[in-house]
């Protein structure tokens, strides 16, 4: 019997989340002591985003978050997951925290908690102040340190209320895609920064966690979000296999290994030996990243297919999905070549594959055994508007959820241990280098008028969060 016709159970604890993040939807980036991210001046740097698109305003969660804890709840959600915006509490990076900043946050949590949706907080989602990166950014140690202040100020004014508490949010893309490619703030270049980055990044989770828990209840959960790669082959040849090695290694090891296990992976050193050292990598470092975690977030859209460049068709598709740049995210990797998935695409042009989402949840389930998994984000973009009677009928997002639920659904039977997942997203919103282009949210958002209308999806996943089943695709 197919799986739209039979009914697909749920674990009664599973949560069930819509996840956004601050630079995305609050707006109010002049407001209340807020001082400009990376994002902020990256979007006003013209060339940099779809129609010199910004954040200033994007949805106005800031002023409208009671609206839109309103609608999760109409909606069913049991949980939802959204970033605090470090310039926002902590102008500048440094000093003290700016109590008019954390009271949006304290105001915005108790309004969950009132509807009985469960907040889990990111404390870091790629909008690094402004100062921190012209002191050097990620790629210098002491922002690393800078961010451990930060993370104890927000875990000592939020931490009696919010128990799940996230770290960073895809340090892949704020280290390659922001030091790398370029294409995401601060739009640097350089391959070695890059990989300076990740370091700090991986060293910052370490020293951010140890001080969230220094001064919250033992009963809080600190996890990690990682956008782990399913990386794939076009054949079993020894130069392809070569190749998914040294991009899983880029992609993954350089995040789980310290994180994990504690060292970056030999494999890792040894591809980039051609650019760096790793002393940057100093006495301590691996023991401070190597914190014991209460949970794993685990982020999926697609997964990647590789080849070495010599087996590559020169004439075929050579993406790896992640923006046009002259520049490569993946250092020491310019031998492999990327190829675009086959199947049905998304908007972003990014393949529909539920069998990726199954493949990374088994994956972690055997390399970090005994740790709770979370589907942090997962969705889709589609070309959403309403219709003559107003209503956004999104039939290929339905399709997309069921798929991706259906797959996780199969890896809780297969024996992982996933305890939740967060839509990406609740609403259409600023979605980064893409501005307003790409609309990912269950609830649609007229950008004239802000007006947010729940789409024929937003209807299906409440009825899966209500019951703990998948409906019929017919929704």
């Amino acid at each position: 019997m197919s799986d739209n016709v039979t009914p697909v159970t749920f674990p009664s604890s599973f949560l069930w989340g819509a996840a956004t993040s601050a630079y995305q939807i609050e707006g109010a980036v002049r407001e209340d002591g807020r001082t400009p991210s990376i994002w902020d001046t990256f979007s006003h740097t013209p060339g940099k985003t779809a129609d010199g698109d910004t954040g200033d305003t994007a949805v106005d969660h800031y002023h409208r978050y009671r609206e839109d804890v309103a609608l999760m709840a109409e909606l069913g959600l049991t949980a939802y997951r959204f970033s605090v915006s470090w310039p926002r509490v902590q102008p500048m990076g440094r000093g003290p925290a700016v109590q008019r900043g954390l009271d949006f946050y304290r105001r915005l949590v108790d309004e969950l908690l009132a509807h009985g949706i469960k907040p889990a907080i990111t404390l870091y989602h790629w909008d690094l102040p402004q100062e921190l990166e012209d002191a050097g950014g990620w790629p210098q140690r002491d922002t690393a340190y800078r961010f451990a202040e930060y993370a104890q100020m927000v875990g000592e004014a939020l931490g009696d209320r919010v128990e799940q508490w996230i770290t960073l949010n895809e340090p892949w893309c704020s280290a390659f895609l922001g030091y790398g490619s370029g294409v995401h703030a601060p739009g640097r270049t350089d391959a070695v920064s890059a990989l300076r980055a990740a370091h700090h990044l991986n060293l910052a989770h370490g020293l951010g966690t140890t001080a969230l828990r220094s001064v919250m209840p033992a009963r809080n959960t600190v996890a990690v979000s990682l956008n782990s790669s399913v990386v794939r082959t076009v054949s079993q040849e020894p130069a392809d296999l070569a190749a998914a090695r040294k991009i899983d290694d880029l992609a993954n090891g350089v995040f789980h290994g310290p994180i994990l296990h504690g060292a970056y992976p030999k494999t890792l050193l040894d591809s980039t030996a051609g650019l760096t050292d790793w002393s940057y990598v100093q006495a301590g470092d691996l023991k401070a990243i190597h914190q014991p975690l209460d949970a794993l977030g685990l982020n999926y859209y697609h997964p990647a297919l590789v080849s070495a460049a010599s087996n590559a068709d020169p004439d075929g598709p050579r993406a790896d999905g992640h923006g046009a740049s002259a520049y490569s995210p993946w250092p020491g990797a310019d031998d492999v070549a990327f190829h675009q998935t086959p199947g049905e695409q998304t908007e972003m042009g990014w393949t529909v594959d539920p069998t990726g989402l199954h493949e990374l949840l088994m994956r972690y389930s055997q390399e970090a055994p005994g740790l709770p998994l979370y589907v942090t984000e997962n969705g889709a973009a589609y070309v959403d508007e309403p219709g003559p009677d107003g209503q956004v009928h999104d039939p290929e997002r339905i399709a997309y959820l069921h798929g991706h639920l259906a797959a996780i659904r199969r890896a809780i039977t297969d024996g992982a241990d996933v305890r939740g997942y967060y839509l990406w997203s609740l609403m259409d919103n600023f979605e980064w280098a893409f501005g307003y282009a790409k609309r990912f949210g269950i609830v649609h958002v007229d950008y004239a008028t802000l007006k947010r209308t729940p789409k024929a999806s937003a209807r299906w996943y409440g009825r899966a969060a209500r019951t703990g089943e998948l409906p019929p695709l017919e929704g």
